[in-house]
């Protein structure tokens, strides 16, 4: 079990330079890497490409401080050997930045060993005090 303070090892670091792992197609210092410093996201689809790349980093802060508190676990438990490894938006309703309210629908695409996969989720995001909140999803 990963704890909030542990980070992914030194491999896995990225540079602001480098391109995003959300796949915005923005390098990092542009795009995820400020919200995971603790920027505020200007839309639901923007916090959800970051929690994307903070899965990705093991990144429990940045989870846990965009997870609506009345949805949020204690803790994050991550899978060392898991590589998330492609983002697709799908779809996204409202969620911008006047908007309370959002939904951002992604399909998330992981390699664990030899295994490959997808996660296919339906995302709700809250706007409360110009901050946007994960709060939950439905698995498609």
């Amino acid at each position: 079990m990963t704890t909030e303070a542990e980070m992914a090892s030194d491999d896995a670091v990225i540079e602001d330079q480098d391109r995003c792992p959300c796949a915005s197609g923005d390098v990092f210092g542009g795009c995820c890497g400020p919200l995971l410093e603790g920027a505020p996201a200007p839309t639901a689809e923007r916090l959800m490409r970051s929690r994307y790349t903070a899965f990705g980093l093991h990144d429990a802060g940045h989870l846990l401080r965009t997870w609506h508190p009345a949805t949020r676990p204690e803790t994050i438990d991550f899978e060392p050997d898991l590589e998330w490894r492609r983002l697709l938006v799908i779809d996204r309703a409202a969620g911008g930045p006047f908007d309370r309210e959002g939904v951002v629908e992604f399909e998330a695409f992981w390699r664990q060993g030899a295994a490959r996969g997808s996660l296919h989720e339906r995302s709700r995001f809250v706007r409360e005090n110009r901050h946007w909140y994960y709060v939950d999803g439905d698995v498609r």
